[in-house]
Parts: C-alpha cells; structure tokens; sequence
C-alpha cells in the first residue's frame, strides 16, 4: 500500500482504486505551502475530530471531487449544513463495509469543537481491515488502555500515530501504543507544524529504533511504501 503524507496529520491512501484522504490541512499549513491542494483527488475524507487543523480543506476539497465525507454523526450534520451532499455517519465503537473494505471507529481520548464553536461529537480512531492491509489511524489522542483492544480486531501491517505531545501522545506514548496494537511499523504525524509540537526527529527515530520498530517520517508531498 502506498501512502502520500500533506503535512500535519493530513495523508492519503489507495485501496482498491480508491484514494482515501484523512484531515485535511493544508492551505493554512505554513510547511505545506508548496502542496497544490486543488490536485488532491479524494473518493473518501475520514475525519477524526472537528478542529481546524484535522478539517480545514475538508469543504472545498470534498465540494470539488464529490466525494463522501465519514466522520462522527455531529461533523456529519456540520458538513451537510456547509453544502456536502455526501456524508456518511459513524460513531465510537461502530464498523461499517465500504467498497474498499471494512472500517471501525475507535476510541480517541481527546477533545472535539467545529470550527464556528458547535460540538464536534466524540473524537475518533479509524481501524482499516482490508484485502491490501491493515491500519490503524489513532487520531489525536493520549494514550489509552482502550489501544489494547486492536489486536483482537486485526492484526496491523502498519499504524499512523501522533508524536508532537502538549495536544496528543508524545513519541514515548507512542511507542508504548505500538506495543498496545502489536504493530511495529509505524507513520509519525502531528508533529513540528507550530511551536507547541516541536520534537527531535531523530531522538523519535532512534526511541522506536531502541525497541525493534520503525518510524517513519516521510516528507511532506512524499508517498513511501508499506
């Protein structure tokens, strides 16, 4: 499976033919300023939580390719209001089957507000299980006992994790939910885009490094392969 990774905790996946993209934020990310965000072509947008910087592109690109746009039930309503015909709600706990595989909402501990101040709903993880691989996206989160549960659901080719602390998991939570959800390659995100989430790179390379994983770091605009 290829992955294309836009800055902050923005990437996207083809599975099946389909692009799946993951919050959008790019135009108001200074890093990613030489993203063209008007070539993206999306089938999907998952959204893990409301705020700005998990949604900011998610109107225009989704208005601009048609495609449908999965979050939780209070985004899903937020999104229909903002003009997107597409949309399909879903929530903690809750599995659905898409024409490119199986997802399942995953406990996110963490918070949720749209960008007008309105609830966001519940934040989420999103569990991919399909014929090409299996990933977990755990969103922004702390960790959590809940992160044991994945293995008994699938076992993991790789997981995309924040590392950029204050906010979400530093890189040694995020080294202890691998161990959680058994899954030793992992996509660092949520890191470096502004002052409160500045980490060494190369002390986080070397944290996974200490304990047989891999942590990758692709540049932004950089599709690497899993």
């Amino acid at each position: 499976m290829k992955l294309t990774y836009y800055g902050h905790s923005c990437f996207q996946v083809e599975i099946k033919g389909k692009k799946i993209l993951f919050d959008p934020f790019i135009t108001y990310n200074e890093l990613a300023k030489d993203i063209d965000v008007n070539s993206i072509e999306a089938d999907y947008i998952f959204l893990s939580h409301g705020h700005a910087d998990h949604i900011a592109d998610s109107v225009g690109i989704a208005k601009r390719t048609g495609c449908t746009v999965v979050s939780a039930w209070e985004i899903h309503e937020w999104m229909t209001k903002q003009g997107i015909e597409k949309s399909h709600p879903m929530n903690t706990g809750g599995k659905w089957n898409f024409d490119f595989g199986t997802v399942k909402c995953v406990v996110a501990q963490h918070s949720s507000g749209l960008p007008d101040g309105s609830y966001g709903g519940n934040p989420m993880g999103f569990l991919f299980m399909t014929e090409e691989a299996n990933f977990y996206y755990s969103g922004d989160t702390a960790l959590t006992l809940d992160m044991q549960l994945i293995p008994s659901w699938a076992q993991l080719n790789f997981s995309v994790l924040p590392l950029g602390d204050n906010f979400t998991m530093d890189v040694d939570d995020a080294v202890r939910c691998a161990d959680f959800v058994q899954c030793n390659r992992v996509v660092g995100v949520h890191y470096n885009t502004f002052g409160f989430i500045k980490i060494d790179t190369d002390a986080a390379v070397q944290a996974f490094k200490a304990v047989g994983k891999e942590l990758l770091l692709p540049g932004i605009g950089t599709t690497i392969d899993l």
